[in-house]
């Protein structure tokens, strides 16, 4: 960073900071930055401040919210007798734009991970077993992650689910569509013969 004057390669070494922003992009977005009108960085940086000071999470859900209880967990339509359990918000908003589940959600904050030092107690599990107690919930579908640690936590919460007699699903994983079987996994074939169902 000696080539810049000092602002500026404090600029590139904080973008540099986010996910998946390497040095030659933090570079690229600083001098985008740089060469656009000053009304345009000052509303991105407002919009930067005002996200983080102005959301907060969901009490009952653990979404991302500016209002608390989250939209979702105050939409009457919405069936309370199913909560889909997500790893983080932007999973939830994954499902959402699908406009396919139309119960409540629950996030986690995260996947079991060992390797991190991330265990059950470090995740949303306590909150999601205090929803449960009122027997409003019938089923609890499970959309973490089809990794390691998303199937350890799956695994894991369908052993303590399952005792409280509720019903416990997993989603369905297999061939993308428009995807060739020639470069598909083993892991990824098997669960598509797994989750076959009859043609109608």
């Amino acid at each position: 960073m000696l080539y810049y004057a000092e602002p500026v390669a404090r600029l590139i070494a904080e973008l540099n900071k986010l996910p998946g922003v390497g040095p030659k992009t933090a570079q690229r977005l600083a001098f985008h930055i740089l060469y656009s009108p000053p009304e345009e960085v000052r509303a991105l940086a407002e919009a930067i401040l005002a996200a983080k000071e102005r959301t907060r999470y969901c009490s009952l859900c653990g979404n991302l919210t500016e209002e608390d209880p989250c939209f979702l967990c105050r939409d009457d339509s919405r069936d309370p007798s199913v909560i889909c359990v997500v790893e983080e918000p932007r999973d939830l908003v994954a499902l959402e734009r699908t406009r396919q589940f139309r119960g409540r959600y629950h996030v986690l904050h995260g996947a079991i991970s060992p390797m991190e030092g991330i265990g059950p107690e470090k995740l949303r599990i306590k909150e999601l077993l205090d929803r449960l107690k009122d027997g409003t919930v019938k089923e609890v579908v499970l959309a973490t992650n089809a990794d390691v640690e998303g199937e350890a936590t799956a695994l894991y919460l369908a052993k303590i689910l399952k005792p409280l007699g509720l019903k416990v699903t997993r989603l369905a994983y297999g061939i993308p569509v428009g995807g060739d079987l020639e470069y598909a996994d083993e892991v990824t074939l098997a669960r598509a013969f797994a989750g076959r169902r009859e043609m109608d």
